[in-house]
């Protein structure tokens, strides 16, 4: 049987643990790819902007 200071370690840690598996899920859900796709699109605007110059230039 746990002892009063043993249970609540195993509750802290099981929420450390628990919060953590979240955040994990979270960011690789949600975060990760939002700032992949929006890395990517903003470098397709600037290379078409590029390109639109470079034929302007022309």
């Amino acid at each position: 049987m746990m002892d009063f200071s043993q249970f609540s370690g195993f509750v802290l840690f099981l929420t450390v643990f628990t919060m953590g598996f979240w955040l994990m899920i979270f960011l690789i859900t949600f975060v990760i790819p939002y700032w992949i796709v929006g890395y990517l699109r903003e470098e397709w605007k600037y290379r078409k902007m590029e390109r639109e110059n470079d034929t302007i230039e022309e």
